[in-house]
């Protein structure tokens, strides 16, 4: 499944506030990423064209299941790293900052020596 960064960035954050707030909105999303609202827009559209979200008619945004899992795989990287550099000796806010930048680009078989590394055991975990 090919996506782009930054839609894997809007689908992880939409995640996250599912989980904060109980629901997604467009402001929020705008806000939480420190982008304008045009931009949110313009990513939503193409979100769901591509069928990972879906809209209401008071235009709150529910996560599709292909939607949902490339959010969770993306937020599961991101905490992982988090821990894994911040246990290394990275304080935690540049750790949470280097975990966004490397989350996009490792492949699958260093994130799961990664996560043997870090004590994982099994497969992955998917919250």
């Amino acid at each position: 499944m090919k996506i782009r960064k930054s839609a894997e960035d809007y689908l992880e954050m939409m995640l996250m506030l599912q989980e904060k707030h109980g629901y997604i909105r467009s402001i929020d999303i705008a806000e939480e990423l420190g982008v304008k609202k045009p931009s949110v827009s313009y990513a939503t559209k193409r979100l769901k064209e591509n069928g990972y979200i879906t809209m209401d008619k008071e235009n709150l945004i529910t996560l599709t299941e292909s939607g949902l899992e490339i959010a969770r795989r993306m937020y599961t990287r991101h905490k992982l790293l988090t821990e894994y550099l911040i246990a290394l000796g990275v304080d935690e806010r540049t750790a949470r900052t280097d975990a966004c930048k490397i989350e996009h680009d490792l492949s699958e078989e260093s994130f799961e020596a990664i996560f043997k590394h870090a004590g994982g055991k099994g497969d992955l975990p998917v919250e």
